[in-house]
């Protein structure tokens, strides 16, 4: 891509941009962009040292395209650099993957609605009827297969990051950080899409003492992570209980900022009021699949896991706003009920609807952590093995296996609440969390007799 300062007898000083990929532009496709010197702003949200942001009057097709420059040539006097560093994001508006975004028509109510999306995940993902056996008499279940996402993103985490990462190229960022567990999806996912947006990622993960102070391995989401360049910082469970994953973010930050990087920061799971816009979302992809007849014409109760809370949010916020008239189901997998209302209920804060809404009224939480946080059960476990056995679908042992596991209790325990219901779990991923259980599932394995030596000697 070049970049020259030509004249015009018109407009004076002209910005030649010289892409490497026709655009196009009027209906009409070209491989050259000039912008009026007067287009080039005296500062932007972008780190870089100057850009070009076009003029929404005179391209508004182009709004918001922001074109950054290294140091090096001079461009009006600047110290400017001839190759441009943004390529990557020209290059992913392009190829279509950061578009506009238009919210559905009944969340006219909440404010600071996102305008942009960045399109990760592969979307829409598939309704499937789910033949568990010994449901109660005439339900119905049915899966949503958001662990169908995509392989390397995998799971709920890429609907909340399609909101955030729009909102870290709108601000010009060059990184991202985030934290979780040491086999944590969300920090999988971010890596993922952050290297697909062509930003780094910045990771805290945390650990018991002593692996801290340790190589973290390759189990699981750990070697996707590694294999696309994740940054890891290793912190105690101690340290994570003392300070809280919100102060370690903003340290990490800072250090970044320090460095002369622009980090783009996302709390646990994604789940703040931006990133509670992707489940909003998928209620209206829900609505149009129903509509299409993909799945259910008629849907009496929606399940999820829920870890950090914005997944749910969504789900009951859209399930509410958009009068699809299901009840919600979310079973915790960590913390308690009281937690992830108060939590929910700040998530609504934040899209200005605190006064108005109530998270008890929208959805019911049911504790189902067992042991505790991504501790596995040997019931859990074999009720991952059975479904995948029955079903060919696995779960996975943090997160879907818990819900599924609470799920299926609660309707054997009282099956009258259950009958004649159609009910949809949504699988929000984690396949890859099933590596980190391996030492508990090989006894399980083992006792079906399944594996043997072949006798050639008769061939």
């Amino acid at each position: 891509m070049l970049v020259s300062l030509v004249q015009s007898p018109i407009f004076g000083s002209i910005l030649d941009v010289r892409l490497p990929f026709p655009l196009v532009i009027g209906g009409r496709a070209s491989d050259t962009l000039a912008f009026p010197r007067t287009a080039i702003p005296a500062a932007c949200t972008c780190s870089r040292s100057a850009c070009v942001v076009v003029n929404a009057a005179t391209q508004p097709s182009l709004v918001s395209t922001c074109v950054g420059y290294r140091s090096g040539s001079s461009l009006n006097g600047r110290s400017q650099e001839s190759t441009l560093v943004a390529t990557e994001r020209i290059e992913a508006m392009n190829n279509g993957l950061c578009v506009p975004y238009q919210p559905p028509t009944w969340t006219e109510q909440l404010h600071s609605q996102p305008t942009k999306r960045c399109k990760l995940g592969l979307l829409p993902t598939p309704i499937q009827k789910w033949n568990i056996p010994d449901l109660p008499k005439g339900t119905e279940l049915w899966i949503k297969r958001d662990d169908l996402t995509g392989m390397q993103l995998s799971g709920n985490k890429v609907r909340k990051l399609e909101f955030l990462l729009a909102d870290a190229m709108d601000k010009g960022c060059d990184c991202v950080v985030t934290i979780g567990g040491i086999q944590s999806n969300h920090c999988r996912a971010t890596t993922v899409a952050a290297r697909y947006m062509g930003m780094e990622s910045h990771l805290i993960l945390r650990n018991n003492k002593v692996a801290a102070e340790q190589d973290p391995g390759l189990v699981g989401n750990l070697l996707v992570e590694r294999l696309l360049g994740a940054h890891i910082h290793q912190v105690t469970k101690q340290e994570y209980q003392q300070h809280g994953s919100e102060a370690l973010l903003q340290h990490l930050t800072r250090e970044l900022l320090a460095k002369g990087k622009k980090p783009y920061p996302i709390v646990v799971g994604g789940s703040d009021s931006l990133g509670t816009w992707g489940y909003i979302q998928m209620i209206q992809e829900l609505e149009e699949q129903m509509l299409k007849g993909e799945g259910p014409t008629v849907l009496n109760d929606i399940v999820m896991a829920c870890g950090s809370g914005g997944t749910t949010a969504g789900i009951a916020l859209g399930v509410h706003l958009s009068g699809l008239h299901a009840k919600v189901h979310a079973y915790g997998v960590c913390d308690s009920p009281t937690y992830f209302y108060n939590y929910i209920n700040g998530l609504y804060n934040g899209l200005g609807l605190s006064k108005k809404i109530d998270a008890k009224n929208l959805l019911s939480v049911i504790d189902a952590k067992g042991g505790g946080y991504a501790i596995s059960r040997t019931e859990e476990l074999d009720c991952v093995l059975k479904v995948a056995q029955n079903t060919g679908i696995i779960l996975d042992p943090v997160y879907t296996g818990k819900a599924l596991g609470g799920l299926l209790h609660d309707m054997r325990a009282q099956p009258e609440l259950w009958e004649g219901r159609k009910v949809l779990f949504v699988h929000t991923g984690g396949l890859l969390g099933m590596y980190d259980k391996e030492v508990q599932l090989q006894p399980l394995l083992e006792g079906l007799g399944r594996s043997s030596r072949l006798d050639v000697s008769n061939i």
